[in-house]
């Protein structure tokens, strides 16, 4: 069971800072234990995925320099960019950024058998540089099991939980009278039914461009009771379940999605989503601010936020996360630590969830009753993301090689909603990627 923090010992945002923040609500003092100023002066370079997260973290980037004295210098580049740069970078052993922004679910083993983060363990531990509030045992399981390598070294701090949900246009199911499905089923039937080309109007979308749709299939299969990894270490994904997933994958991704959807990752399913002619849209309860923002929405008001419906044999709400590391080549580790632990504190976790822009690992900053009120989004996000944390479960694999999986299914897959026939490119994939697992297990 997870413990919980007394309350008058969480937090973080300072109090020359709080001024500016009168808005938040659940807003804590800093510790006055913490040095914040002993490295004001330096400057660090920060790497970020581009996200509604990361978005969140450059909104307040001032509050933490006006708190150390500490410049930086951030850059946010897209998902796929991003990784690749960061790998390119940190192979070569001189990278130009002091913290990285990982995702846990297709980098962690990579960056651990690289050595590329740091040991930050001993910085954890350390009163002047850590605030009381930042304890272990504030984390939810997933976050700690994340952030330490094989050794139970500690090489990063958890930043976000996403669970993936579905986002549905409650006018177009309301035209047509339906109700929201609890089965895999019953979502297959209503996708067709919202589907009208004539009208340019569509029941589904989801990512299907290469290597972004793996999550997709995978997040289908946990409803068939399956993974596409089993204990023994043996891909099941040439397994009934597998292809079964598949098939409903190219089902709603043919039948029932708009056309040129094959070139779609989250950005396209999002954008196309917030016009007001898909009738549903999987993915990450992260991406959901935009939605109730009229700037940028023609839904704002209409959307509901839903649990992943049952499958055949389990309900299962796909799971991935994300974290903030201190790089192993970097001369600023200390300061380094000091942003990422900024980053995750309590208040930074507040603004993540009452912006809708993501879930703080951090269980204290979801029981505060306080930052609760300020959540912005419906309740029914909020209802979606404590729902979906009763049935988690880990999206992808949690194997060094996991980009090359999502790469070399992620084009059987996308093959699939050209038509191709699923079984025969789960085998081929299967047969690619097995020598290849094989190979990072050696």
């Amino acid at each position: 069971m997870t413990s919980f923090l007394n309350p008058t010992r969480r937090g973080f945002l300072a109090g020359t800072a709080a001024l500016s923040a009168g808005s938040l609500l659940g807003v804590r003092s800093a510790s006055a234990a913490v040095d914040w100023k002993r490295y004001a002066g330096t400057t660090l370079e920060v790497n970020l995925v581009k996200s509604p997260r990361s978005e969140t973290l450059i909104k307040y980037l001032s509050e933490f320099e006006e708190l150390t004295g500490i410049k930086v210098n951030a850059e946010a580049t897209p998902e796929q960019q991003q990784r690749q740069k960061t790998t390119i970078e940190l192979s070569s052993g001189k990278p130009s950024f002091d913290v990285v922004h990982m995702s846990y679910h297709v980098q962690k083993r990579q960056f651990e058998k690289g050595g590329w983060l740091a040991d930050i363990s001993g910085f954890f531990k350390d009163p002047s540089l850590t605030d009381p509030s930042l304890a272990e045992g504030d984390f939810a399981e997933a976050g700690m099991a994340f952030s330490k390598d094989q050794d139970g070294v500690l090489r990063s701090l958890p930043f976000s939980v996403d669970y993936w949900i579905i986002y549905w246009n409650k006018a177009l199911f309301e035209k047509k009278g339906l109700s929201y499905p609890t089965t895999f089923d019953e979502l297959a039937s209503a996708a067709e039914a919202l589907t009208d080309p004539s009208t340019n109007t569509y029941g589904f979308v989801a990512r299907g461009l290469k290597n972004a749709n793996t999550p997709v299939w995978t997040t289908l299969m946990l409803g068939y009771g399956s993974s596409p990894l089993g204990p023994d270490g043996k891909l099941r994904t040439t397994s009934d379940e597998a292809v079964e997933a598949a098939k409903l994958y190219q089902k709603l991704m043919t039948k029932t999605a708009p056309p040129g959807v094959s070139g779609f990752n989250w950005a396209e399913a999002q954008s196309a989503f917030l016009q007001g002619k898909i009738g549903m849209w999987l993915d990450g309860v992260g991406f959901a601010p935009p939605i109730e923002n009229p700037e940028k929405s023609r839904v704002v008001g209409q959307v509901g936020y839903g649990i992943m419906p049952k499958g055949p044999k389990a309900q299962a709400a796909a799971t991935t996360g994300d974290g903030l590391g201190v790089v192993a080549a970097s001369q600023k580790k200390e300061a380094a630590y000091l942003f990422c632990q900024w980053a995750i504190s309590h208040d930074m976790g507040a603004r993540l969830l009452q912006a809708g822009a993501g879930v703080p690992f951090r269980q204290s900053i979801l029981e505060d009753a306080k930052v609760r009120e300020g959540v912005k989004m419906p309740g029914a996000w909020l209802d979606a993301v404590v729902g979906s944390a009763k049935v988690s479960q880990l999206t992808l694999p949690v194997i060094i090689p996991v980009t090359e999986f999502r790469d070399i299914y992620g084009v059987g897959l996308t093959n699939m909603i050209g038509g191709a026939d699923p079984a025969d490119e789960l085998k081929t994939a299967t047969a690619q990627f097995e020598p290849v697992l094989a190979r990072s297990e050696g």
